[in-house]
């Protein structure tokens, strides 16, 4: 049985005709709609929503003739509504349903002589169509193709090349005032109270990797309860990440530096406000973290505040480090994304099934940017797809280009090795959208985004003759 999605396109009487689209769900082993407009038939629609169509005496006599009949869902099934609704000179049926749409499945040899298009669409959007259009409306099927590229993929990589250029960044504006400090005895110690970086070591790298494994298996096999405290972790990570981004944008402001004492202890009003905001927007978010039609906009806003502190903050001591941390998180991507589909008993990939909630969960993961889908087709009605990509993927490369940033403040090389290692990630953000496209099916995008990015930083040290110290890193780091 093949459930497929399509679209309902109706016509009121107006002068110029108001025309609205509608989600149905059909299924294409019994009927073949059109894929344009163009060689579509319109049909007047017949709103019958007060009878199921369950026996040819609940239709009032010659009305169906040459229409488009919609009728409520009952006990009987799709096709014999069909065959009734044919016998008394239909040419479509729509059946509408007040609970969520669903495949269209039944069993077809027993009913060869149905041939009139069947659809399943929402009571709602009946009664919609009804208050937009009028009384008097044509409408007509037809099912559009995907669209190869959605327009939400240039969203989600400026997002994405923002975030991991401004990490890169701010990393570089600690660098340097670290730096400063080193240089001046009294700003040593009131700066070092100041930092909260943590640099990875080789240890670490491998001890964080190991744990990213095991939490994805135990996602998988306990998703339904660990989604909560994964839900948690992010609004209190986020809400500190959002502080710790807007206070450094604040602190730039000479402006109102209204201090309270309390305890001995002093701190600027304006940023009890910041706090105060900050875990309103995690709580408004986690609330109505399902609302998609705009939870999104709140939900990217807190993960790339969450990637710009989390690439800030951790440090990478070295180049050598930095090999370790991409080349076994590759590794990890690749092996959860296209090995695990030879492991499990539904062929899914486990990474892919975690992102998207496995087995139908309606709680989504919310480590990932989300963008819906901009183009116009039959899911955008159905549904609000996303295009997705997980933070992973901007905090990783991220740390690359935050350590080639400070290692251009140490050497004072112009930036080159912070601009080139950024170029190259955008250019595998790009060769990994170029290959989604081609492939139709999610992507570990780490696979594109890791050897342009080292190659990238490997070159550019090689050919300015620096290899050894950007393997090993400053002394100062060390």
């Amino acid at each position: 049985v093949a459930a497929d999605e399509g679209i309902l396109h109706a016509s009121g009487s107006g002068v110029p005709p108001v025309t609205k689209d509608y989600c149905i769900i059909y299924n294409s082993n019994w009927v073949s709609l059109p894929k344009t407009l163009d060689n579509a038939t319109f049909r007047t629609l017949e709103n019958l929503t007060s009878t199921v169509l369950c026996s040819p005496a609940e239709a009032p006599s010659g009305v169906m003739k040459d229409k488009a009949v919609v009728v409520m869902r009952g006990n009987c099934t799709f096709l014999e509504k069909a065959r009734i609704a044919q016998n008394l000179g239909a040419k479509m049926l729509l059946i509408a349903s007040k609970s969520r749409l669903s495949a269209i499945s039944d069993n077809k040899t027993d009913f060869e002589d149905v041939t009139l298009p069947i659809a399943l669409i929402r009571y709602n959007d009946i009664v919609d169509m009804q208050m937009v259009l009028g009384n008097e409306v044509n409408v007509t099927l037809y099912s559009p193709p995907l669209p190869e590229f959605d327009y939400s993929m240039v969203v989600i990589f400026l997002i994405a090349v923002f975030t991991v250029a401004l990490g890169g960044y701010w990393s570089g504006v600690a660098e340097l005032e670290n730096l400063k400090a080193v240089a001046s005895p009294g700003e040593r110690e009131t700066r070092w109270k100041k930092e909260e970086n943590v640099t990875f070591t080789p240890v670490t790298v491998i001890l964080f990797v190991v744990i990213c494994c095991v939490m994805l298996v135990l996602l998988y096999f306990f998703y339904k309860w660990l989604v909560y405290v994964i839900i948690s972790v992010f609004c209190l990570a986020s809400a500190m990440s959002l502080y710790n981004c807007l206070a450094a944008l604040i602190a730039e402001i000479p402006f109102g530096q209204c201090r309270i004492t309390c305890s001995n202890k002093t701190i600027e009003v304006r940023l009890i406000f910041l706090a105060v905001f900050c875990i309103a927007a995690a709580v408004v978010w986690a609330v109505f973290r399902n609302e998609d039609r705009w939870a999104w906009i709140l939900q990217d806003i807190l993960g790339v505040a969450f990637c710009l502190n989390f690439i800030k903050t951790l440090k990478m001591p070295n180049f050598k480090s930095c090999v370790i941390l991409l080349g076994l998180l590759l590794l990890y991507d690749v092996f959860f994304v296209f090995i695990t589909p030879f492991i499990t008993k539904n062929g899914a990939s486990i990474m892919v099934e975690v992102a998207a909630g496995p087995f139908g969960n309606s709680e989504k993961l919310p480590v990932v940017i989300r963008v819906p889908r901009l183009e116009h087709s039959a899911s955008t009605l159905c549904d609000l797809p996303f295009s997705l990509l997980g933070f992973g993927d901007i905090i990783v490369p991220g740390l690359l280009v935050a350590y080639c940033r400070r290692f251009d403040v140490q050497t004072r090389s112009s930036s080159v090795y912070y601009i080139s290692c950024t170029i190259a990630y955008a250019v595998g953000m790009v060769l990994t959208f170029i290959v989604l496209a081609l492939m139709k099916m999610g992507q570990p995008a780490l696979l594109y985004l890791v050897p342009c990015t080292l190659i990238t930083s490997s070159l550019i040290a090689w050919r300015r003759k620096e290899m050894k110290k950007f393997w090993k890193g400053s002394s100062y780091q060390v």
